[in-house]
């Protein structure tokens, strides 16, 4: 049977929870104007699944829509009662580069107790790309969560702003390896002598997952 809008919308309007679930990951099939449209519909289901679902299409199909998608975007972040929906809705915001929503992400981070959701945004604030994400990023460094941390070196990564260089070089000794990982994926965005310098001393590390990646961005012309 064909996939059309029409039959996608049917789906969508059903009471059946598969019927709804299906019906969102047929959308990808459409074109994304008409698939972004069906969308908005699926993001406000009463089902967290089905919204979740939505919103991580979100950043594919509303490249044309930049605006329609920050207001869907926003409202997500803010008013779903679910951790995983505002989740996937600030990855959506900086797979978009949605720098309209930077004081959501920032009120929303402060003020969340969902690890999940606190990590999001700072994921996000490196594909984002608004300097103003400095602050907010040096102080995520100070979390209590690892992966929280580990997201936040690689954002400051990310954005590149070479006042990141001395918080990241306090990381080269870090007992887990994977913050030493992602501090050498980091470092490989500054031409600082004091960065090349640490990744240099990481292309030694006691981890060879470390060491080798550090080799690579040394290597790297």
């Amino acid at each position: 049977m064909a996939i059309t809008p029409e039959s996608v919308k049917a789906q969508l309007n059903s009471q059946d929870l598969g019927d709804r679930l299906r019906a969102v990951n047929q959308m990808r099939e459409l074109e994304p104007e008409v698939a972004f449209d069906l969308l908005q519909v699926a993001a406000k289901d009463s089902n967290t699944r089905v919204r979740y679902a939505a919103i991580s299409q979100v950043a594919t199909a509303a490249q044309a829509n930049p605006g329609a998608a920050l207001n869907l975007l926003r409202d997500r972040l803010n008013n779903d009662p679910e951790a995983d929906v505002q989740a996937a809705a600030a990855d959506s915001i900086g797979g978009l580069q949605l720098t309209e929503a930077f004081d959501d992400l920032a009120q929303v981070y402060q003020n969340s107790n969902e690890w999940l959701v606190r990590f999001s945004i700072i994921a996000a604030l490196g594909e984002l790309g608004e300097a103003r994400s400095f602050d907010l990023l040096e102080a995520a460094l100070a979390d209590d969560n690892s992966l929280i941390l580990t997201a936040a070196i690689g954002s400051l990564g990310e954005l590149g702003d070479p006042r990141a260089v001395p918080l990241l070089l306090t990381y080269v000794n870090n007992p887990d390896w994977q913050v030493r990982h992602r501090l050498a994926q980091a470092l490989n965005a500054f031409e600082q002598a004091e960065a090349q310098q640490a990744l240099k001393t990481l292309a030694e590390d006691s981890s060879e997952i470390v060491a080798q990646a550090a080799q690579h961005y040394l290597a790297a012309p």
